[in-house]
């Protein structure tokens, strides 16, 4: 690769996952108001967020699967086309519903793209220093969608209207498709490699059960049957997948590689610090909106302290990983996070806004700290030939921890006796989260940089 064209892989790739982040945090803003115009409950309003996250989550582990058979880039180029068009379908929504079932598809594109954007870097970035920072502006690309996100919503919502949140994905997704096809080479195929459907089918229904369960919960309360029949019928999904992965000649995630602590490890932190992040920016969303009265820009305002240090700590995270490997970055990073949401936790009931603002930025800039390493983790411990695997598998568990975290915010403020008590429930759930992140990242996360 020239030097001049050593960083255009990472802009073409950090391009597609750029948008698929954006489109995570820019929604939350957004939600309130979209669900006034299209007449949505609050229910409606968590499956216009979760529909999305729930397809994302639960086809990852296909999409790496085909990655893996079909090549990284192609998969990846697919996934960009589908989410464009997705998006646009979005923005021309005339109902709630028609809402739900498009950010479905644009779920189903962003999983197409996700695997794909961290096997292509370790692709185009075979030794360790440079792939170490590559991934660590991977997470910085993460920083800047999620800062930009809130204030980006809050400004199109209150000036150009919300569908504009969706429009904006249009030409970012061209340029990324074009700089993939132009820079990014194409990836071997392991056409030996068969998809496991059965495998996928019981991830797909154990997610969407136990996303449905906590949705419902708000609205019917944790004691319904149907509640509680969803989520044993999520743990049977479960149970499902990891009987067919031990019978399954050629598993989807062969069970192997979770008995290495460092894959296995990874995967819950991942999933425990987007459950406690994203229930805080989805919940505080609502907080400012509904009970506190701000705009929709001046909720994205209010939320980018958290969102902002994101971005830094990426950048940061990847310099000082070199140095003082994975493990002391995650830890740290996670401490700081719970430290931050429990402070949150403490501040009252109706704390005023300047008593959040640390609280908000410890959160973010841990959680983004913790990111890199957990990449490089997770990474590092996959064999080349399931590079598109461990990806997916990391980017499944996280996103099963956004879609339960947005899930169960939603459900503990309809259910508790007022929307701080449910904030400060929802705060201190999030905190120990982030303790047990930590916990695990000392066990499982190698303490000292490779030298490879």
């Amino acid at each position: 690769m020239s030097r001049r064209n050593s960083y255009a892989p990472l802009l073409a790739v950090c391009a597609g996952y750029f948008m698929v982040i954006l489109d995570v945090t820019v929604i939350n803003v957004a939600v309130p108001v979209i669900g006034r115009d299209l007449s949505a409950s609050l229910t409606g309003i968590q499956w216009i967020t979760d529909g999305y996250t729930l397809v994302f989550a639960g086809f990852l582990l296909s999409a790496g699967a085909l990655g893996d058979r079909l090549g990284n880039r192609r998969v990846f180029c697919s996934g960009v086309v589908v989410f464009t068009v997705s998006s646009a379908a979005c923005a021309l929504a005339p109902s709630a519903s028609f809402l739900v079932a498009a950010r479905l598809a644009e779920g189903l594109g962003a999983a197409l793209i996700v695997p794909g954007s961290l096997a292509l870097l370790q692709q185009a970035y075979p030794e360790q220093s440079t792939r170490s920072r590559a991934f660590g502006l991977w997470g910085s690309m993460a920083g800047i969608a999620a800062s930009a996100g809130p204030l980006l919503g809050g400004l199109l919502v209150s000036t150009v209207g919300w569908r504009w949140v969706f429009l904006i994905n249009l030409p970012v997704g061209i340029a990324c498709l074009v700089l993939t096809l132009r820079y990014v080479a194409p990836s071997p195929r392991r056409t030996d490699r068969a998809l496991d459907w059965p495998a996928q089918c019981a991830v797909v229904a154990a997610v969407a059960l136990l996303t449905a369960a906590l949705n419902e919960a708000g609205r019917r309360g944790w004691s319904d049957p149907a509640v509680l029949a969803g989520l044993g019928l999520a743990v049977l999904a479960v149970a499902a997948f990891a009987l067919r992965e031990r019978l399954a000649a050629s598993p989807a995630l062969p069970l192997g590689l979770l008995r290495s602590r460092a894959m296995s490890g990874g995967a819950v932190i991942g999933m425990l610090f987007n459950f406690a992040f994203y229930g805080m920016v989805f919940t505080a969303s609502l907080e400012f909106q509904h009970q506190r009265g701000y705009s929709a820009l001046g909720t994205g305002a209010a939320l980018f302290p958290a969102v902002v240090m994101t971005t830094f700590a990426s950048v940061l995270s990847g310099r000082l990983s070199r140095r003082t490997g994975d493990r002391p970055l995650v830890v740290s990073g996670m401490l700081l996070a719970a430290l931050g949401l429990a402070g949150w936790a403490a501040a009252g009931s109706e704390p005023a806004y300047p008593l959040l603002v640390a609280p908000m930025m410890a959160a973010g800039f841990g959680t983004s700290f913790a990111l890199t390493g957990s990449t490089s983790t997770m990474m590092g411990a996959a064999p080349p030939a399931y590079s598109g695997t461990a990806s997916a598998l990391f980017n499944t568990t996280r996103q099963v921890g956004s879609a339960t975290g947005v899930a169960l915010g939603g459900s503990l403020l309809a259910t508790a006796g007022s929307y701080g008590t449910g904030i400060r429930i929802n705060m201190a759930i999030g905190s120990l989260a982030y303790l047990t992140a930590a916990a695990l990242a000392w066990l499982c996360v190698p303490a000292k940089p490779k030298t490879t």
